[in-house]
């Protein structure tokens, strides 16, 4: 896996500690490298991952696939599918489902290390990163038409429906695909079970471009929706003004705690991938607990984070009437499903036995 979304130093189980990935030639980096292997031990951080990710990742997996399907199913059964702003809540489900289907894998790969082959580790990197992506750009063009409907209700993009909908779908996953390539290129299966970026120069580009996209999608959050609170603030603006700013506050909050600690923990942990001097065991040993600071801030952040995929739906869905109302009835209609197949199966029951009554008479 690529190191911005697993251990930046491999997962390695023995008391020795987890061993630097191969980044660089440089005989300093190579001599920092070697010292840290033999005096930092990290085990107990890695043993902390292996128990964390697993438990908290499952209960990711299982609400990410409930809720995201459901998406889906209202959507097909209940809405049209042209209309743009479905095109967006369809295509942020599926996406959503993409990133979702790498995280059982990733969980294997705590608990087990990489045994699936090179092969698997590209095409599993290949589309976690997809549904990641695909995720981000998403949620940037739903909040720009979500400003654009509240500033500019007149508006054409409004309204679009047809065929820039499917445009619209096409551009964004051949731009996530493109982005998500390097992951499909230049990942490598290494000492056999680390599945990782093939050198250091991949890893930091994974690093910098996740940051990229947090970073533009901060700048367009903070705009779009101070705007839009800024325009519901005003005196003549009433109709359910209350409902939708705790929305948009609620919105930015989970935003900013789950993207923004994960990002810094990335960045900070990229410095170390970068060619380091020599040093007296004094700095190796402060770097060493610097490290072990960062993996358990890793995992826990990365949990937080990575939970968007089962908060998309809550928060951008199923918190509208429309949605609410379709779910309701959709439930209701299974409800009435299976009442009339226990009634059904009961009829068929009390007409078995009295056949069989009235044939033993």
């Amino acid at each position: 896996m690529a190191t911005t979304d697993y251990d930046y130093y491999s997962m390695e189980t023995e008391a020795t500690g987890p061993t630097l990935e191969p980044t660089t030639d440089t005989s300093a980096y190579d001599y920092y490298s070697e010292y840290e292997t033999e005096v930092c031990d990290k085990s107990n951080a890695v043993v902390f991952g292996a128990i964390f990710t697993p438990v908290f990742f499952s209960f990711v997996v299982i609400f990410s696939l409930l809720s995201n399907i459901l998406v889906i199913v209202v959507l097909v059964k209940y809405e049209n599918l042209k209309s743009l702003t479905n095109a967006f809540i369809l295509n942020l489900a599926i996406s959503d489902l993409f990133f979702t289907a790498g995280l059982p894998f990733w969980i294997y790969y705590h608990m087990y290390g990489w045994t699936l082959g090179e092969s698997a580790c590209k095409i599993v990197n290949f589309i976690f990163y997809i549904g990641f992506y695909s995720s981000g750009f998403l949620l940037i063009l739903m909040t720009i038409h979500r400003y654009v409907a509240v500033m500019k209700p007149l508006s054409n993009i409004v309204s679009t429906t047809g065929l820039c909908s499917i445009v619209a779908s096409l551009v964004i996953w051949v731009v996530s695909i493109l982005v998500a390539s390097p992951a499909l290129i230049c990942t490598r299966v290494l000492e056999s079970h680390y599945c990782v970026y093939e050198n250091s120069y991949w890893s930091l580009w994974g690093t910098y471009q996740q940051n990229a996209l947090f970073i533009l999608s901060s700048v367009i959050f903070i705009f779009c929706y101070s705007q839009i609170m800024c325009r519901l603030l005003r005196p003549t603006v009433q109709r359910r003004r209350n409902k939708t700013l705790k929305l948009i506050f609620i919105l930015m909050v989970v935003f900013f705690v789950g993207w923004l600690p994960y990002n810094v923990v990335l960045f900070l942990q990229s410095l170390y991938l970068w060619p380091q001097s020599a040093t007296d065991a004094t700095t190796l040993a402060e770097k060493c607990e610097a490290h072990k600071r960062l993996d358990y801030a890793f995992y826990i952040s990365r949990f937080f984070a990575f939970s968007h995929c089962c908060l998309n739906p809550v928060f951008y869905v199923f918190v509208g009437v429309k949605f609410n109302s379709h779910l309701k009835k959709m439930l209701k209609s299974w409800g009435h499903k299976q009442n009339s197949i226990r009634s059904r199966q009961s009829r068929l029951t009390i007409t078995s036995q009295t056949s069989g009554e009235e044939l033993s008479i």
